[in-house]
């Protein structure tokens, strides 16, 4: 099958933003190539290095459309998007180009980008395809992202990783919204959690999580359910010690009232994916509905919050 690549030069802060963009008009797939993390890993092959170009916070995030008689539609939403995103973010260049390719060309050319990486004390993000031998103390999370979201690299990820491994205990009961590859729930199990509820509205999001899941061995304590954010669950499903959602600020905003509803008096509430311009709004509403910000970690144009629910 022949599929046409979409290619943004973009900034690293942007890299979530431009992905969903591109899964919104179709992409059947979506590759993302970080210079700067990649030439942070420490198991490269000699070839590899050689064709990395290391600039810092630049990032190319490649789609996949297929080719069809609405392709030209499809790319220009994608240039109006982007270009109105650069209202919001820093999103660099924002330069677009497209290549026709064969779907087994990209299938698998996006892992070599992909290494081992330790985020905190104690996590370990491995790719599934790649050897890696844990030192004393380190947790492995084997992660296939397939063609969902979480890899473990960017700083939204690396924040909540961050922040699990500070706030959670052994024995809490976690809420994942927006889980998309499963990472942070997974991550969650490895620290000791004794149930994690992850949820996603995207199928896709909900198969890969449950795959990894279960890579893991740790399908005895999470659950993965296509759900629409926290609506229509009940307290009988999870009264939570802790809620994270690594998502976006407008979804964080909307779904405060239902975290509140969901979580324990004094649990924890990771809020991330905030870019630092709407920081403001997300703490403004964050307090209407009864939690103290306890935490606030920043990496690049992005903030995570760590949250307490009043009692």
């Amino acid at each position: 099958m022949s599929w046409i690549e979409v290619q943004v030069k973009t900034t690293r802060d942007a890299v979530d933003a431009v992905s969903n963009i591109l899964y919104d008009v179709g992409a059947g797939g979506v590759v993302i190539e970080d210079f700067h993390i990649a030439s942070e890993a420490t198991e490269w092959d000699e070839e590899d290095v050689d064709k990395l170009i290391v600039e810092d916070n630049i990032a190319v995030v490649k789609g996949y459309l297929p080719e069809g008689p609405d392709l030209p539609d499809k790319l220009n939403t994608v240039r109006n998007r982007v270009k109105e995103l650069g209202n919001y973010i820093n999103t660099g260049e924002s330069t677009i180009s497209t290549a026709e390719v064969y779907e087994e060309d990209w299938a698998n050319s996006w892992k070599k980008y992909y290494k081992p990486v330790k985020i905190g004390p104690k996590i370990v993000i491995k790719p599934e395809w790649e050897q890696y031998q844990a030192d004393k103390g380190e947790l492995v999370v084997q992660i296939d992202p397939g063609m969902a979201f979480g890899t473990g690299t960017h700083e939204t990820t690396r924040m909540c990783i961050v922040m699990l491994q500070k706030y959670l205990k052994p024995g809490m009961s976690l809420l994942d919204v927006g889980c998309g590859s499963g990472i942070l729930s997974v991550t969650a199990a490895k620290l000791g959690a004794s149930r994690v509820l992850a949820l996603d509205i995207d199928d896709v999001a909900v198969n890969v999580a449950r795959d990894n899941v279960l890579k893991n061995g740790v399908n005895n304590v999470v659950e993965v359910r296509k759900n629409d954010g926290l609506k229509g669950l009940k307290n009988e499903d999870i009264k939570a010690d802790m809620v994270v959602a690594n998502i976006i600020a407008d979804v964080i905003i909307k779904i405060t009232r239902d975290v509140r509803e969901n979580l324990k008096k004094g649990g924890i509430y990771i809020a991330s994916g905030i870019i630092k311009e709407r920081e403001k709004d997300v703490v403004q509403e964050l307090k209407v509905h009864g939690f103290s910000i306890v935490e606030s970690m920043y990496d690049g144009e992005w903030v995570a919050m760590g949250c307490v629910l009043n009692a």
